[in-house]
């Protein structure tokens, strides 16, 4: 599904030049779930901003399912990331405005699908992630959990095949926190290819695969429950 080679990403920030990715190679299959851990400014967050096609490498190259995304514009990109990639933050981003169901069906409405299909998808994907009781309440008034729930069934309504989560317990509690991380493991066992950044160390050792950075760079990859 994803191939990096010897992809990097600079930043400036005031006179000082800052390495984000260096010369990075990375390769994801269909399906895996790949546990992204290192400290602050090993450049997880950039890695995940390439990989989602919200930034682009300043050198090498980055194929989805096998097709150079180099040469996609913007439009196309977006189109790209609407259709194949779903996002779950730390801080959930769910609009304060909004119900849950409305959350839930935003990318759907911004795709033009159809009221009909947006509410059944939406009510049926809320049923199974356990929130068809919260679904004309606003996000102020749902739990942590039940937030990043949300957050979770807007990203999964569109029916992508990656999804990318960055440090999606940050903000919860023990218990809600152990929660969502099952969840996204039976969306993976469904099929879902998963790509989890964290610093729990708990979470990642439940991964299938476990990627440690340090200063841009993969320092290990490793596969600890293969034969």
């Amino acid at each position: 599904m994803i191939r990096l080679h010897q992809v990097s990403r600079c930043f400036q920030l005031g006179d000082q030049r800052v390495l984000g990715l260096d010369a990075l190679d990375l390769d994801v299959v269909d399906g895996e779930y790949v546990a992204v851990t290192g400290a602050s400014g090993s450049g997880k967050s950039t890695l995940l901003n390439i990989l989602g096609l919200l930034d682009a490498p300043d050198s090498g190259e980055f194929w989805f399912d096998e097709a150079p995304t180099a040469t996609l514009d913007e439009a196309h990109r977006a189109a790209l990331r609407g259709r194949e990639i779903g996002f779950v933050f730390q801080s959930f981003h769910l609009i304060p405005r909004l119900t849950a169901l409305e959350n839930i069906e935003l990318p759907m409405l911004l795709a033009n699908v159809p009221l009909v299909e947006r509410h059944k998808r939406s009510r049926d994907l809320a049923e199974r992630l356990g929130l068809s009781d919260r679904l004309n309440h606003h996000p102020a008034e749902l739990s942590g959990g039940q937030r990043q729930r949300v957050a979770i069934a807007r990203a999964m309504v569109m029916h992508p095949r990656l999804l990318l989560a960055d440090e999606p317990t940050g903000n919860l509690d023990s218990q809600s926190g152990a929660e969502v991380v099952a969840l996204l493991e039976e969306l993976n066992r469904d099929g879902l290819t998963l790509i989890l950044v964290t610093h729990d160390s708990h979470y990642a050792e439940r991964a299938m695969r476990q990627v440690q950075m340090r200063d841009g760079r993969i320092l290990s990859d490793s596969r600890p429950g293969a034969a």
